[in-house]
Protein backbone atom coordinates (compact mmCIF):
# COMPACT_ATOMS: atom_id res chain seq x y z
CA UNK A 1 0.00 0.00 0.00
CA UNK A 2 1.02 3.55 -0.58
CA UNK A 3 2.28 5.51 2.43
CA UNK A 4 0.35 8.61 1.36
CA UNK A 5 -2.88 6.60 1.30
CA UNK A 6 -2.22 5.25 4.80
CA UNK A 7 -1.51 8.76 6.06
CA UNK A 8 -4.76 10.01 4.51
CA UNK A 9 -6.72 7.21 6.20
CA UNK A 10 -5.07 7.92 9.56
CA UNK A 11 -5.80 11.64 9.13
CA UNK A 12 -9.46 10.91 8.34
CA UNK A 13 -9.78 8.66 11.40
CA UNK A 14 -8.19 11.35 13.58
CA UNK A 15 -10.62 13.93 12.21
CA UNK A 16 -13.64 11.72 12.92
CA UNK A 17 -12.43 10.98 16.45
CA UNK A 18 -11.60 14.64 17.07
CA UNK A 19 -14.95 15.93 15.94
CA UNK A 20 -16.71 13.20 17.92
CA UNK A 21 -14.77 14.23 21.04
CA UNK A 22 -15.68 17.88 20.43
CA UNK A 23 -19.32 16.92 19.97
CA UNK A 24 -19.27 14.84 23.12
CA UNK A 25 -17.83 17.79 25.02
CA UNK A 26 -20.55 20.11 23.73
CA UNK A 27 -23.31 17.67 24.64
CA UNK A 28 -21.66 17.24 28.04
CA UNK A 29 -21.93 20.98 28.61
CA UNK A 30 -25.49 21.39 27.36
CA UNK A 31 -27.10 18.17 28.62
CA UNK A 32 -26.06 18.60 32.23
CA UNK A 33 -26.82 15.87 34.73
CA UNK A 34 -29.05 13.89 32.36
CA UNK A 35 -26.33 13.36 29.77
CA UNK A 36 -26.17 9.59 30.37
CA UNK A 37 -29.80 9.40 29.17
CA UNK A 38 -29.06 11.49 26.08
CA UNK A 39 -28.92 9.30 22.95
CA UNK A 40 -26.44 11.57 21.14
CA UNK A 41 -24.07 11.63 24.12
CA UNK A 42 -24.13 7.85 24.42
CA UNK A 43 -23.54 7.46 20.67
CA UNK A 44 -20.59 9.86 20.73
CA UNK A 45 -19.19 8.09 23.79
CA UNK A 46 -19.30 4.80 21.87
CA UNK A 47 -17.53 6.39 18.89
CA UNK A 48 -14.82 7.94 21.07
CA UNK A 49 -14.28 4.95 23.37
CA UNK A 50 -11.24 3.56 21.43
CA UNK A 51 -9.43 6.91 21.67
CA UNK A 52 -10.37 7.26 25.33
CA UNK A 53 -9.16 3.72 26.13
CA UNK A 54 -5.87 4.39 24.33
CA UNK A 55 -5.48 7.61 26.33
CA UNK A 56 -6.08 5.66 29.55
CA UNK A 57 -3.47 3.10 28.50
CA UNK A 58 -0.86 5.78 27.74
CA UNK A 59 -1.59 8.05 30.72
CA UNK A 60 -0.10 7.64 34.18
CA UNK A 61 -2.40 6.36 36.92
CA UNK A 62 -2.67 9.70 38.73
CA UNK A 63 -4.62 11.20 35.81
CA UNK A 64 -8.30 10.88 36.72
CA UNK A 65 -10.73 9.02 34.47
CA UNK A 66 -12.92 12.09 34.12
CA UNK A 67 -10.04 13.81 32.30
CA UNK A 68 -9.51 11.02 29.77
CA UNK A 69 -11.63 12.60 26.99
CA UNK A 70 -9.45 15.71 27.19
CA UNK A 71 -6.29 13.59 27.09
CA UNK A 72 -7.75 11.63 24.17
CA UNK A 73 -8.47 14.87 22.31
CA UNK A 74 -4.87 15.97 22.80
CA UNK A 75 -3.65 12.61 21.56
CA UNK A 76 -5.91 12.72 18.51
CA UNK A 77 -4.85 16.31 17.80
CA UNK A 78 -1.16 15.40 17.77
CA UNK A 79 -1.81 12.34 15.59
CA UNK A 80 -3.59 14.65 13.15
CA UNK A 81 -0.68 17.13 13.19
CA UNK A 82 1.82 14.32 12.60
CA UNK A 83 -0.16 12.99 9.63
CA UNK A 84 -0.43 16.46 8.09
CA UNK A 85 3.33 16.93 8.49
CA UNK A 86 3.90 13.51 6.92
CA UNK A 87 1.62 14.33 4.00
CA UNK A 88 3.37 17.65 3.42
CA UNK A 89 6.75 15.89 3.55
CA UNK A 90 5.71 13.31 0.95
CA UNK A 91 4.10 15.95 -1.28
CA UNK A 92 7.24 18.11 -1.27
CA UNK A 93 9.55 15.18 -1.97
CA UNK A 94 7.28 13.70 -4.65
CA UNK A 95 7.42 16.77 -6.88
Amino acid sequence: MDVVFLLKVLKALAEVAGFALLGQGLVYLFAGINREKNFVYVLLRIITSPATKLARLLSPRFVRDQHMPLVAFGLVFWVWVATVVGLVYFRINAG
